[in-house]
């Protein structure tokens, strides 16, 4: 089986998370900060579009006695970025695209190494039309302030807009501060 990637993704061997929680599923999800929560029975998946909140994220779960890394390498959490896949050497966890509907949409995905099930799981709600699978846009930190103009942040979002298109872009965040500064 497998989950989606979308944006940057920490994805959790889900028997070091049972583990961990000692079986309290209702617990883990407590300390989820969003809704892109997914899981098939081998691994777990929570999305951001921010490095920061990612690393609390992981760093809240360390809390727990999860392990990121190890001499450099995935234990326990590993993270896979959208575009790049994963972001560190991981024994555990394979990274690729596979289509999801007849018209030849595509996503990211992660699934257990030796999986045979090719299902992939997705957030409650997740449709392809408003994801970030089908409009993704990436701009580099020390890119930001030259590419798009602070607009406000508003309920844990920051909404920039692209002056050269007049589209407004938003940036969920999870720590409910800006990335503007």
């Amino acid at each position: 089986m497998a989950v989606l990637v979308e944006g940057i993704s920490v994805i959790i061997l889900a028997e070091s998370l049972i583990e961990k929680f000692t079986d309290d599923w209702e617990g883990f999800k407590a300390i989820v900060p969003n809704q892109t929560l997914c899981a098939d029975q081998e691994i777990v998946r929570v999305g951001f579009q921010v490095p920061d909140d990612v690393e609390s994220f992981i760093k809240e779960l360390e809390t727990y006695g999860l392990v990121f890394l190890e001499d450099d390498e995935s234990v326990d959490i590993a993270v896979a970025d959208q575009l790049s896949g994963l972001t560190k050497k991981c024994q555990w966890l394979k990274f690729g695209h596979a289509e999801i509907n007849d018209n030849g949409d595509k996503v990211a995905a992660c699934w257990l190494k030796g999986s045979k099930s090719k299902r992939i799981f997705f957030p409650i709600g997740w449709t392809y039309e408003k994801s970030l699978s089908a409009s993704f846009a990436y701009v580099p930190n020390e890119h930001l302030q030259k590419a798009i103009k602070f607009l406000r942040h508003e309920n844990g979002i920051d909404v920039y807009l692209n002056p050269l298109t007049g589209k407004e872009y938003f940036v969920g965040r999870t720590d409910n501060s800006s990335l503007y500064k």
